[in-house]
Formats: structure tokens, sequence, C-alpha cells
């Protein structure tokens, strides 16, 4: 496994790479060209300069989070060809540059979603948070819209900003798409670039939805062992794989984490490994990496990533903002640095003891 930390470039991120050089372990990075709207190619030359200074900063980039999908592919509209077209030309350029990892999602609209993005905890720490019974009383296109004055004056990952003002309209395309649409427009997404995926050895690793279930009514189509099985056997090619998420597959405590890992042996690429405390059916909060902080063993699932022979990057998510730290929301360095040296503290155990 190579541990790396999320990094959002020069402009957006409060965390520099000589600060992300310095946490033990820590080799590489995962980033994105953050200004550049889905739907459109990338440039060889935008790869390159991105690429250049991860290394100077003396990292390696070692993978896109993320390449994110046009609408009109997950909706299935009559320009998705064109959108697809171009998200081959950017695998194309990928694989040109020697980038050969691709997290990506297929989440309708909206990305990950809290009910409060800075949840005081006893220790004053505070983290993300999530309550359905809160949710279930917003106004998506409003929280959308105000999402960016809860953030710290950051971005936020997965929150593409030119959907801004278009929320409403977007809700509108998705209404007759069920998750057996989205399942098949997935798919048929994934059978388009699998040529340009394996000429140039690119690993696409699906993040799943977050959380586990249909949120503002929108379908959700990988939250369990059944439905990552059923992708992985409907386009059954190495490159088409997941990205391990354990705190967002573990949103839902009927997920058995560990037997998602051992089902998909061979088809994960990419982890993320974190932790959140459960509450109650439908509310959660996320916690330290530390297993006794939250609701996951998390040495039984570092352990069971080792077993299936897991060998891409992994990386701790969604840290706890501590010590003071102003960052993205998720974001800071503090804790993440943490769980990524309790992270290689547990493999350096789990090596040993086999």
């Amino acid at each position: 496994m190579q541990m790396t930390l999320r990094w959002f470039g020069s402009k957006h991120d409060s965390v520099t790479l000589e600060q992300i050089r310095q946490i033990p372990g820590v080799k590489g990075v995962i980033t994105t060209l953050y200004d550049i709207p889905a739907g459109e190619a990338w440039t060889l030359e935008d790869i390159l300069k991105l690429k250049g200074e991860v290394n100077a900063g003396g990292l390696e980039l070692a993978g896109i989070e993320s390449v994110n999908i046009h609408d009109s592919i997950k909706i299935g509209l009559p320009d998705r060809e064109g959108y697809i077209d171009n998200y081959i030309t950017t695998l194309e350029n990928l694989g040109k540059a020697d980038i050969h990892l691709v997290c990506y999602n297929f989440m309708p609209v909206f990305d990950w979603t809290r009910a409060d993005l800075a949840k005081v905890r006893p220790d004053g720490s505070t983290v993300l948070s999530y309550d359905q019974e809160i949710i279930d009383k917003i106004d998506p296109i409003k929280m959308f819209n105000e999402i960016d004055k809860k953030s710290n004056g950051f971005v936020l990952p997965g929150w593409e900003p030119e959907r801004l003002g278009r929320v409403k309209e977007l809700f509108e395309k998705y209404k007759d798409v069920d998750s057996e649409k989205l399942f098949e427009n997935l798919v048929y997404f994934l059978k388009r670039i699998q040529s340009v995926c394996e000429q140039y050895d690119i690993k696409m690793a699906i993040h799943p939805d977050d959380p586990a279930w249909p949120v503002f009514n929108l379908p959700r189509i990988v939250t369990n062992k059944e439905n990552v099985i059923r992708l992985l056997k409907a386009v059954d090619a190495k490159f088409n794989g997941l990205t391990f998420c354990s705190g967002s597959y573990g949103s839902n405590p009927n997920n058995d984490l560990c037997g998602i890992i051992h089902a998909a042996k061979g088809r994960i690429h990419f982890a993320h490994v974190r932790n959140l405390i459960h509450h109650a059916p439908g509310k959660f909060d996320e916690a330290a990496h530390l297993s006794s902080d939250g609701s996951f063993d998390m040495y039984e699932i570092m352990k069971a990533l080792y077993e299936t022979e897991f060998d891409g990057p992994i990386r701790p998510d969604h840290g706890r903002a501590i010590w003071g730290e102003v960052s993205m929301p998720g974001y800071g360095l503090y804790d993440r640095a943490l769980g990524a040296t309790y992270l290689n503290g547990l493999l350096e155990a789990i090596e040993k003891s086999h």
C-alpha cells in the first residue's frame, strides 16, 4: 500500500506540499485539476504542469480524484457522446503523463451530503455530521446555493461550482432517472472508455455513494456489497474497480466493510480509510481514525485490505478540525496527518504478524 494524502492544489488548499512531505510514511498525493468544469477535456500540458508541481515538492502524483462526469452522461442525454469523447481524451492524456488511477463517482446532482460541516465534539474539535431528520427538512436547492457560506471560504470537494444556479434545472432533468437507468448509464460509460483504459493501464475506481442510501429522492447505486458485485460483473474487466471508502460504505451500519473488501478482491484500486460513530439509524458523526473513537474496527479493515493483497494508494479521509486549524471542512492537515500515521502503524503491526 502507498500512503497518500488528498491535496487540493496550491490555489485551493490550506495545506502545502512541504507539510505533506513531512508526514512520516506519506510519499504521494491524490489531486486533480480543480478549475476545469465537468465535461471538458484535460490537456496534456495542464496535466504535466500539475504533475511537475507535485514532483517538485518531493512527492509522487499517485492518482487523480476526481475526473468529474458530466450530468448528461449520468442522465443518458443525446449529447453524452461528446462528453464521453472528452473524457476519453482526458484519459489518453493522463496515460501519456504516466498517471494510471482515476477515482470518480456517479452520484446525481450532489456529491457527499452532510447536515453539519462543523459539529462541536465534547473535546472541542469539530467534525462533519449527518442527521437524516435534519436533511429531510432542508430545501436541497437552497442548501447547494448556500453551502459555500459554511465552508470556511474554501471550495468543497465534489461540489462542482459550475452547478451553482442550475440545481433546480438538474433536479428536473433527473426526474425520470431511477436506479436502474442510472446503473445502465454507468455501464454504458464504462464500456465506452474500456479500450482507452486498457491501452494506457488506467484503473477506474468508483467511489461509493455518501451516504449509502438515496438522498433528496435521487437514486444511489454504489451502496453495498450486492450492487458492488453487480457492477464488477457487468463490466468484468480489471480496469473497472472500486475506491473502497470505509466511511461511505460504513454510513450504513448494516454493511459488512470487511465483507465488501473480500468480495471485491483484486478490484479495489484505491482506499479511503476513515472512522465514524453511529448514534441512530441515519444519524452519524465522523470521528478520529482511532478505532475506539468511532464505530469501526480499523485494525480489521486494514487487515482485510492486506489479506486481499491490496497494493494501491490509500489515504486517511475527513479529519476533525483540531488545534484551532481553519481549513476546508474535513481536510485540514493535523488530524489527517495523525490518521496517516495511525494507519501506517496498524499496517506495520499487521505485516509483522503475518
